[in-house]
């Protein structure tokens, strides 16, 4: 893959004629799962407005149905994952080749995508880890690690704008953590609100939704309510399938930092 990651421009080394391919034009996009909105842009987003979004999808490289990519938060830092973010991308690579699958890559993870009979998208988001109950700043939580962190509250989901802020800086979380409130409704079923390290609370999330299923149930199919909508989650063998929407809110012209566009 070539550092652009749309193709190698240079001429080859060989006397061999080589194919290449031109980089296809790219116009900075918003788009939004269940009110979960993200700007998708080309390479870094260093200096952008982000303001009026949850965060920022940064498209480093792309090769075939492959996308490499970077997730910023409003204030400027870095996510080590997004459910959300990462189906967005896979969406959006998707809506420019035409292919019903798609493979992201961030940090460390690749997360397989494929867009289902229905229009939604499922994420395959690998590996988790949940903690042992602990209490911390007198709340009740479970520690779960889905490539990001979170802290799942069994409670009053109203209580999400106390109870969030005082857990995500809190000192047990060195790099700050995601949170979450939620109940129970039945098997199967939960409801939720979120709070998002570096965003503060927003309608949906994806890893949170995760987070939460695998906090309440450990294993099976869960549907977890967001004030932005559903999402699915299916829990196995200590893995996380996560399905829901991705859809285009609008096109935008290359960002200008400082917020605004360039027509």
């Amino acid at each position: 893959m070539s550092a652009s990651g749309y193709g190698d421009s240079r001429g080859s080394l060989s006397s061999r004629p080589t194919a290449h391919r031109r980089r296809p034009p790219l116009r900075s996009s918003r788009w939004h799962a269940h009110g979960n909105v993200y700007l998708v842009h080309d390479g870094p987003t260093a200096g952008a407005d982000l303001s009026g979004t949850d965060g920022a999808v940064e498209v480093l490289s792309v090769e075939g149905d492959d996308v490499t990519i970077g997730i910023v938060n409003p204030d400027g830092s870095r996510a080590e994952m997004s459910g959300n973010g990462t189906r967005i991308a896979a969406a959006w690579l998707m809506s420019r080749t035409g292919s019903a699958e798609a493979r992201v890559h961030v940090g460390p993870r690749i997360v397989d995508v494929r867009r289902t009979a229905d229009g939604l998208y499922e994420s395959e988001l690998g590996p988790l880890e949940v903690g042992e109950p602990e209490i911390v700043d007198g709340v009740e939580l479970i520690p779960v690690s889905v490539g990001n962190p979170h802290a799942v509250v069994v409670g009053d989901p109203s209580l999400i704008a106390e109870v969030g802020p005082r857990l995500e800086a809190h000192p047990r979380f060195p790099g700050r953590t995601n949170v979450q409130v939620v109940r129970v409704e039945r098997r199967g079923e939960v409801t939720a609100r979120v709070w998002e390290r570096g965003v503060g609370e927003t309608a949906a999330s994806g890893t949170s939704a995760v987070a939460v299923a695998a906090a309440t149930h450990r294993d099976g199919e869960v549907v977890v309510d967001f004030p932005g909508g559903d999402l699915r989650v299916r829990l196995a063998g200590g893995r996380a399938w996560l399905t829901g929407p991705a859809e285009p809110l609008d096109e935008l012209p290359g960002l200008r930092a400082g917020g605004g566009t360039d027509r």
